[in-house]
């Protein structure tokens, strides 16, 4: 059950990593915009569920700290990360937003019945490691004048890392209530870009493709297999295989022309790689030794 949970949540990761690619491929609509676009659809799994079951609406029926627990930490997470973005250099920025996993993994020790182990933190950092040499292939500076967009970037961090941690405590409160996350997250999405931005919409069906992708994938499923994941998996093993979202990405991109590869890309996936195997130690022994009892 754990290891098929964990599983589950690892696709989250997997459908984190076309969420630059299908952005890309998006055009040049404003964040919020495309924010509350793509919750919008993000929610349709969960009402198409409700129309086929209408029984599971009442999953929706959840304490306020459930839904104030789930509202901050997909829009809040996605706030703080386009305020970061543009009050502070790209990368700077995104390398102190992605320090989530490392978060998550330590934090893990608050959580009851978890242990945090050294090869934990040891493979979160190797992922971070990882993550440095994709992301700050230029060099990496970091300037004062940006104070507020670093802070905002580490905001980002802990809100993510902070939602993912108090979800596991609550396992009672079904995944249906995701899509409710979802539909406000596209109503204060909305609300955002009204008052900050300008509505541009797509130029052709390509980008509508790619905006709808995003929608269903990355900004959809991703976010239901990760609730479950987190909720009934292994949650250290999940934080530091969540490293594997931006080497996966750069990898992706690279396939489809928009990066070169690079030996600097071939370390960090062995960084990446081999932290997330660390930290999975106690799953693969306890799938081994499961293996030859049943053999």
């Amino acid at each position: 059950m754990k290891i098929r949970a964990t599983l589950i949540g690892f696709t989250a990761i997997l459908m984190w990593s076309f969420l630059a690619l299908l952005t890309a491929a998006s055009g040049k609509m404003p964040p919020f915009q495309l924010s509350a676009i793509t919750f919008a659809i993000g929610s349709l799994p969960g009402i198409i569920t409700f129309i086929l079951r209408p029984e599971r609406i009442g999953e929706l029926r959840q304490p306020a700290k459930v839904w104030l627990t789930g509202v901050i930490g997909l829009f809040g997470y996605h706030f703080l990360y386009f305020t970061a973005l543009r009050n502070a250099p790209a990368v700077e920025a995104g390398l102190i937003a992605y320090l989530w996993p490392l978060l998550i993994v330590v934090g893990s020790a608050l959580l009851p019945g978890e242990k945090l182990r050294w090869y934990h933190v040891l493979g979160a950092l190797a992922g971070l490691s990882g993550t440095v040499l994709i992301v700050a292939k230029n060099g990496i500076s970091f300037d004062p004048a940006y104070g507020f967009g670093y802070f905002a970037a580490f905001l980002c961090a802990f809100t993510w890392s902070a939602y993912s941690l108090i979800t596991r405590r609550f396992e009672a409160a079904s995944t249906d209530v995701v899509t409710g996350f979802c539909l406000a997250t596209s109503i204060l999405s909305l609300a955002c870009h009204l008052g900050l931005e300008t509505t541009v919409w797509p130029e052709s069906v390509s980008q509508w493709a790619a905006v709808v992708g995003l929608g269903i994938f990355p900004v959809g499923l991703a976010f239901y297999a990760w609730d479950y994941g987190v909720k009934n998996g292994d949650i250290q093993i999940l934080g530091a295989s969540s490293y594997a979202a931006p080497l996966l990405s750069t990898l992706i991109l690279t396939l489809f022309g928009f990066a070169e590869p690079s030996l600097r890309i071939g370390l960090a996936c062995l960084l990446i790689t081999g932290g997330a195997m660390l930290a999975a130690r106690d799953m693969i022994r306890r799938r081994q030794s499961t293996e030859k009892v049943e053999a």
